[in-house]
């Protein structure tokens, strides 16, 4: 075991080379490690401890034998614990973001200007939420008989998140269940290690009891044997993930096969509907910000533009002027975490131009300085027959398609499997409600692009995006379970 990696050391630019493990209020360092590479340059910035199975049943030890003392601790002490974390999180925001962009490829902007200040803002949310649990005194049928509704935490939860926001993603895994007295094992990204072992330093600085918070993370070819592991281990209670809907269904089936609940946040194909009343102006900036913010890998990312006929030309020239200015041609290029992105993107955007359809704005040809970057492209004409209809891009490119009505266009928007996040736009907020009401989607947001979250608005999807929900007291009741007591007056 090892104290080192601390944040002391980062902060004077000297980050520890070998990003530790955190089991039971430790640094650990093991002897299996692997490369952590920066996306922007290609090379090795540092080495990440590999957890073993050995690691993985020391970190459940300890988060299961930390959880009675935890559920038992008052609200007060634990929004303490809380609101501290979230000071100490705005403190050393600019060494997190340093590490966000390093190991994910993150612009200044989407590190420290969201992910950073999004996390403080839900640290101080959840801290307010914990003093209202409380359970229920319902009214029984029979004369004499009484009963009460306890809220009561699960146990360990595992908290699985994901690389492209890290920060909000990752505090957000285990935030909730720990406000509900539950401890929890967080599975890092192995694209983004010391971003989660950050988040594990900030609690333990913040004064959480050793063991409430073990932090994992492994080697690629290692993730199904781990994750199995831990899913499949009497202690484990509950799971939560956030990524893909692929991995997302082996999780699911895993849990199922172990009768144990969880949440589920995945993948979208996030539809913006844009009306004949729309102000054109506002609405292709958030469609052009919605699509390409963070290089589209954003699991609420605007993938298709939903635009009536009588305002297209004018939209489409809009777009162009939003894409120009806030993605300029000037500029580098928006990097993607791996080339596999750029090289899906790319893969159904020539298969889609290859079969019928039209480039809007962008140059598919484009060569850029390294294989993990990828400007913004908009497709036109695009048809069912195309992979890019249905998939997830999950990368900087957009579908544009031009309809003849309201019904055409909710009628396209829902012919997804996906249905995480919509936008609608439109200066008539009665209609503006009547097409939300209609999008078969988790969130519909009016006049705003389809990336929108924030700490006290319940998150998550439908269809195949997933269920249950994130954030609010949606979010802690995820993680409290109801036990009935009923007695008789004597």
């Amino acid at each position: 075991m090892s104290t080192n990696g601390t944040h002391d050391e980062a902060a004077n630019g000297s980050a520890e080379p070998v990003v530790p493990l955190q089991i039971n209020g430790k640094d650990v360092k093991t002897n299996n490690t692997f490369d952590v590479v920066d996306p922007s340059s290609g090379k090795v910035i540092w080495k990440s401890s590999a957890s073993s199975e050995e690691n993985t049943l020391n970190a459940i030890a300890a988060a299961h034998a930390a959880f009675p003392a935890w559920s038992r601790t008052k609200p007060a002490k634990r929004r303490d614990v809380f609101l501290k974390a979230a000071e100490i999180l705005a403190r050393r925001g600019k060494e997190l973001t340093e590490y966000m962009i390093k190991e994910t490829g993150a612009t200044e902007v989407y590190a420290g200007g969201f992910n950073i200040p999004m996390s403080v803002e839900m640290l101080k949310d959840v801290a307010g939420r914990i003093i209202t649990i409380s359970g229920t005194l319902p009214v029984c049928s029979e004369e004499g008989k009484n009963a009460i509704l306890y809220k009561e935490p699960y146990g360990v939860v595992l908290g699985i998140a994901p690389w492209n926001a890290p920060y909000l993603l990752g505090f957000r895994a285990v935030a909730y269940a720990l406000a509900a007295g539950n401890t929890t094992i967080l599975k890092a990204s192995e694209l983004s290690p010391r971003c989660y072992w950050a988040i594990g330093s900030v609690f333990k600085e913040a004064g959480l009891p050793d063991g409430c918070l073990n932090v994992l993370a492994h080697r690629t070819q290692d993730a199904a044997e781990m994750t199995a592991l831990l899913i499949e281990h009497p202690a484990i209670k509950k799971i939560n993930f956030t990524g893909s809907s692929v991995i997302g269904k082996i999780i699911a089936a895993t849990a199922g096969k172990n009768l144990k609940p969880c949440l589920m946040e995945l993948g979208g194909k996030a539809s913006a509907i844009v009306l004949p009343d729309a102000n054109l102006e506002k609405a292709a900036n958030a469609c052009a910000l919605g699509a390409f913010f963070n290089s589209g890998q954003i699991c609420m990312s605007t993938e298709r533009i939903i635009v009536h006929s009588s305002i297209a030309t004018a939209f489409s020239t809009h777009l162009k002027t939003a894409i120009s200015h806030l993605f300029p041609s000037s500029g580098p290029a928006p990097i993607l975490i791996t080339p596999v992105g750029v090289k899906k993107n790319h893969t159904l955007v020539f298969q889609a131009v290859y079969r019928g359809a039209k480039i809007l704005s962008g140059d598919i040809d484009a060569k850029e300085d390294s294989e993990t970057r990828m400007r913004p492209i908009v497709v036109d004409e695009v048809s069912k027959e195309m992979d890019l209809y249905y998939t997830e891009s999950f990368g900087p490119s957009v579908s544009l398609f031009v309809v003849e009505s309201e019904d055409e266009a909710v009628t396209l928007a829902n012919d997804t499997e996906y249905g995480l996040s919509a936008a609608v736009f439109t200066e008539n907020l009665v209609t503006g409600l009547r097409v939300a009401k209609q999008i078969e989607s988790g969130a519909v947001h009016i006049n705003g692009m389809t990336i929108h979250d924030e700490p006290n608005l319940p998150h998550g999807g439908v269809k195949m995006s997933g269920w249950g929900r994130f954030n609010g007291d949606a979010g802690l009741e995820e993680f409290l379970k109801i036990k009935t007591v009923t007695w008789t007056d004597g």
